[in-house]
């Protein structure tokens, strides 16, 4: 189903809440500065804004200390040897940074890909860049990427999905078009039941893997159809891979875009960037720190857009970075103690919700009522809990908002936080 800018909304985030997420509309946009984007007015709250909004004039029992499920920031403790990198970095402040990034970060970046997914070669100058974050890259790659002169212009996303793509969509002059993932296909997204004259308008596809919130991993064969209908239709793919390298099983790590591009013999990422972060894998939301990967001609296209953008990496964060790309005892203790959490909590959700134990991320996707905003609020109001509800993460798509009915909880906190919470939230449950 597609939706036209103007019925869209734009109120997801992947981790804190914005205090400056504000909700905006038309008329207070145009009757205060005439001569803004119009576009602006299309983009309404992020899912927190509408919490804050849901749950005011609630006041949970003083007696509970409030436990927040519904962030997905990481809560364990950055790695001493990133925030030693960082300081031993910060005589670099002396210098500006250039757009491209450090050599020797591309470099790490680049050597840390190819060991992860297993690829041949991956040049880190043409095929690699340092962003900001993987957030602010998903957003300004669409700027880079939509021709919004030409009619029709389309960008597909999963549904529920990060509300990033749409608001980067809308402000490029684009429209979404939403593709369901519902239990009974096991949360995969229905690509299939994309229309051919949508694909053939469409500009950009947002592929998220592991999946927010589900926390599916796509499949080989799942990569190999949206390769082909990419090379049929000419239409790029941005892999948001963030949450790649949560997962419970360290013998199978989950397979990536450009993993399953050179199984398919396509070593040079056609059409194809992937975008990763350090702020799951290593516990440093605030570093601000990722890359994008794939595509040498995508990758310099992007690097001109930036060079405007001006976005490019303070050389502390730099160094903070290579630190961090070049070990994996951190990544693997912070793993440990994921599979950990859901082992033990897991099945205590499942005795009162359908619930399913992700194949990777750091959310449990929980079936609770039809009226998951809801549940929410008494939740909170009765237990100082806070998760979010699906349907802020969802838009409505063929007659369906797939993520009404169900909550996200992120298990960010440490073990004893999110036991407790957890316990709450059970307890509230089988009150009815």
């Amino acid at each position: 189903m597609s939706i036209a800018p103007a019925a869209m909304n734009l109120d997801g985030h992947r981790s804190a809440g914005d205090p400056l997420s504000v909700a905006y509309n038309s008329a207070s946009l145009t009757s205060s500065v005439a001569t803004l984007n119009p576009q602006l007015a299309l983009l309404q709250p992020y899912p927190f804004e509408r919490l804050r909004a849901l749950f005011a004039g609630v006041a949970p029992p003083p007696a509970n200390k409030p436990i927040n499920l519904s962030l997905g920031e990481p809560k364990h403790p950055t790695p001493q040897l990133i925030l030693d990198a960082l300081a031993a970095g910060a005589k670099g402040l002396a210098n500006y940074p250039t757009t491209a990034g450090a050599v020797a970060l591309r470099e790490a970046i680049a050597a840390w890909l190819v060991r992860r997914h297993g690829l041949a070669t991956l040049d880190p100058l043409i095929q690699v860049l340092p962003v900001l974050g993987s957030r602010e890259a998903l957003f300004a790659f669409a700027q880079t990427v939509i021709d919004a002169s030409r009619v029709g212009a389309t960008v597909v996303v999963p549904n529920p999905f990060y509300q990033i793509y749409e608001g980067a969509a809308l402000l490029a002059g684009a429209s979404t078009h939403c593709v369901n993932s519902l239990v009974e296909n096991a949360y995969a997204p229905q690509w299939d039941a994309v229309p051919e004259a949508v694909w053939a308008r469409t500009q950009l596809l947002y592929v998220c893997s592991p999946d927010n919130p589900t926390g599916r991993v796509t499949t080989q064969d799942e990569w190999g159809r949206l390769f082909e209908l990419s090379d049929r239709y000419g239409f790029v793919i941005a892999a948001d891979e963030c949450y790649s390298e949560i997962y419970f099983d360290e013998a199978r790590p989950p397979l990536g875009s450009l993993g399953a591009a050179k199984a398919l013999g396509r070593d040079g990422y056609p059409r194809l960037l992937s975008f990763g972060s350090l702020s799951k894998r290593s516990n440093a939301p605030g570093l601000r720190s990722g890359y994008v990967a794939g595509d040498a001609a995508l990758i310099k296209a992007f690097l001109l857009y930036r060079t405007y953008h001006g976005s490019a990496m303070s050389p502390a964060v730099a160094a903070a970075s290579i630190a961090a790309w070049g070990d994996e005892a951190h990544v693997r203790a912070n793993r440990a103690q994921y599979a950990d959490k859901f082992e033990t909590l897991a099945p205590r959700v499942s005795a009162v919700c359908a619930v399913t134990r992700p194949d990777a991320a750091f959310y449990l996707w929980a079936r609770v009522t039809d009226d998951d905003a809801g549940f929410a609020r008494r939740l909170y109001a009765e237990e100082a809990v806070t998760v979010l509800p699906g349907s802020y993460l969802a838009r409505e798509a063929n007659g369906v908002n797939p993520g009404r009915g169900y909550i996200r909880i992120a298990l960010v906190a440490e073990m004893e936080e999110c036991a407790e919470a957890i316990d709450r939230l059970v307890r509230f449950a089988r009150r009815g």
